[in-house]
């Protein structure tokens, strides 16, 4: 499995973690929450298929503190998540609209690297309040899917559309809602109101 990869044959390149420097202080450290909203149709079709990963209590709020190691991990899990596995839209690889699923096949959409992403830094001891399933508007105003990583420097954002981890204010993405930090089956909007039927298609 693509996780269990990542965390037995270890990290990205040397060269990647050379270059791998803290990120600057964002501007504005944490998106602002308007409130709680609907679960993504993806994420709620998830937990029927995975229902141990859904079927968890909520526990507080937590961040992770950003400390170089932290910082290494976090840039080997997405620079190994996003070479492993092939983009593919949902609809070539199942044949319907949207599906969210790990990408145990090599193949997945962006929902699934951030999913992978997610199970494995899970695996590596940071804690699941921290790691937060994310659906935006791209650059193209396409829905869109990465994985927020809450820390004390701000929010982190995993893509696999982008080698680089940006602070959530340098990607150029309109957010739209993501997991609560309590619980990963209670979402809540970000920003301004956005329709709650945005889907994450690339």
């Amino acid at each position: 499995m693509v996780a269990a990869a990542i965390l037995v044959t270890g990290v990205a390149s040397a060269q990647d973690l050379r270059t791998a420097a803290l990120p600057a202080d964002p501007a504005e450290a944490f998106a602002s929450v308007a409130g709680k909203t609907t679960a993504p149709m993806g994420w709620v079709g998830f937990c029927k298929e995975n229902p141990a990963d859904c079927d968890v209590t909520a526990l507080e709020a937590r961040e992770v503190r950003l400390t170089p190691a932290v910082w290494r991990l976090l840039v080997a899990v997405n620079t190994k998540v996003n070479r492993s596995i092939t983009p593919e839209t949902d609809e070539d690889h199942w044949g319907i609209a949207e599906r969210w699923n790990y990408p145990d096949d090599g193949r997945g959409d962006c929902e699934d690297f951030a999913l992978v992403k997610r199970r494995a830094l899970m695996e590596a001891g940071l804690p699941r309040q921290a790691l937060l399933m994310t659906v935006v508007r791209d650059n193209m105003g396409e829905g869109h899917a990465v994985l927020t990583v809450v820390t004390n420097r701000g929010e982190l954002i995993l893509d696999n559309k982008r080698s680089r981890i940006l602070s959530w204010d340098k990607t150029g993405f309109a957010f739209i809602k993501r997991q609560s930090a309590e619980s990963p089956n209670t979402w809540v909007s970000l920003g301004e109101p956005m329709p709650a039927t945005a889907t994450a298609a690339h």
